[in-house]
């Protein structure tokens, strides 16, 4: 790592990784895996209801977060406070994954309860991701930001996977073997209390970074929130948006393709539940093993990123992904849909560490946050679709035709992918 650092600031680098290793404990075991399983499994009649309404839950987090990263992203341009944000996102998001604790399925109300938690938990880790993502280009140069940001990625992967393994073990237990500790399994509060694992895991390894990353001054910086201020900034860029064209191409294809990918993510687990009948242990087993090869990926590619570019790493991972969706769909047995997860856990770590690169190299110094907010915009912006037609497609028809849906996101999202000219934002990014 230390050689892809900029001089004097390796101790900053390893800082930021480590608030991936930090915050990956969400999305692996909360969003994906363990709380995402267990909710659709146990809050209804039956699991596919249970897959719709937790579907609903991303829709509606993913509406807030399309909403509220570019506004805030402004804002913190402005005011020079990013580090500031982040840490309020990160304790939002960590009192909100320790509550989802103790709501039971069977109490009153509980689905909505369940549901209002996640939501305020997802909106506040996405929003907090802005103000993080924004800090890369400051770390970095154009030939580097491509393995720092596959380091970052790489060790967010490794996090979720020792956080994952921890849970296994201490808490739901693997096989036969009893977990370290020995929690009350009455409506499943032993996995339910894997989400106290989350919250302490974001917490205690946020912490080198809110101690050695250290934000660019910005003049009048503490004046406080000014909303009105970052809604003339966005304005102000929405007007002037012909000189970002590369910029605006490129996000709208990103719009498409993580479609896809965030649906992969959010259902993954569902449907390997559902389709292919693997418990609760052999799911987080799965999840192991795609960390494993996220983080490899992740990692290896990133010098392919910075020798080849972010948009070729980019295109290369979409078409591996339309491959590797269209086995899961068609696979006949456990083994085929394990071979379809792992090509998927290679390829997604360079998707989405080259697309941060890429914005990285895009982005204008002076609206660097703005413009990671317009990067998680279009991240969420119709990110309800993807879970919304499988949703859709796995309640009429099963959970193989809701799965389907994701390989026309990558389809149409590496078409316009293919329209944008890298050298041309890159040249803009340094002009204004």
């Amino acid at each position: 790592m230390q050689e892809a650092a900029v001089p004097g600031q390796r101790k900053s680098v390893v800082a930021w990784c480590f608030y991936d290793w930090a915050n990956s404990a969400f999305t692996t075991l909360v969003v994906t895996f363990i709380y995402a399983t267990y909710f659709s499994k146990t809050f209804a009649e039956n699991e596919a209801i249970g897959t719709a309404l937790w579907s609903r839950g991303v829709v509606v987090s993913s509406v807030f977060i399309a909403l509220l990263s570019p506004l805030l992203g402004a804002a913190a341009d402005r005011d020079g406070m990013r580090r500031r944000y982040l840490m309020i996102a990160t304790l939002v998001c960590a009192v909100a994954t320790t509550l989802l604790t103790f709501v039971s399925p069977n109490q009153s109300g509980a689905v909505w309860i369940a549901l209002t938690l996640f939501v305020v938990g997802n909106v506040a880790f996405e929003v907090g991701m802005v103000f993080y993502n924004a800090f890369l280009p400051s770390l970095s140069t154009p030939q580097r930001i491509g393995r720092i940001s596959g380091y970052g990625w790489a060790m967010g992967y490794a996090g979720g996977l020792v956080c994952m393994v921890v849970a296994l073990l201490g808490f739901v237990g693997l096989g036969d073997a009893e977990p370290w500790f020995a929690l009350s399994q009455v409506d499943g509060f032993h996995i339910r209390a894997t989400n106290l694992l989350v919250a302490g895991w974001f917490l205690v390894f946020s912490l080198p970074f809110f101690l050695w990353v250290k934000e660019d001054k910005v003049p009048g910086q503490g004046v406080g929130l000014d909303l009105r201020g970052a809604i003339e900034d966005l304005k102000e860029t929405v007007v002037n948006i012909r000189r970002y064209r590369e910029v605006m191409k490129f996000l709208l294809a990103r719009l498409i393709y993580n479609d896809g990918l965030i649906t992969i993510f959010a259902f993954g687990g569902i449907y390997a539940a559902g389709t292919f009948g693997m418990p609760q242990d052999e799911i987080i087993l799965f999840g192991i093993v795609l960390n494993v090869a996220a983080g490899f990926g992740a990692w290896i590619f990133g010098y392919f990123d910075d020798r080849l570019g972010g948009k070729a790493t980019v295109m290369v991972s979409i078409v591996m992904l339309i491959g590797s969706s269209s086995l899961a769909v068609m696979a006949p047995d456990k083994t085929w849909f394990w071979i379809a997860g792992i090509v998927t856990g290679i390829v997604a770590g360079p998707n989405q560490s080259a697309s941060r690169s890429l914005m990285g190299r895009f982005v204008p110094d002076r609206h660097k946050t703005e413009f990671f907010g317009f990067f998680a915009f279009s991240g969420k912006a119709s990110a309800f679709l993807g879970p919304l037609l499988l949703g859709i497609f796995s309640a009429s028809h099963g959970q193989r035709a809701g799965v389907a849906t994701v390989i026309g996101f990558f389809v149409i999202g590496g078409i316009l992918l293919m329209m944008v000219n890298e050298r041309e934002g890159i040249a803009r990014a340094s002009e204004v």
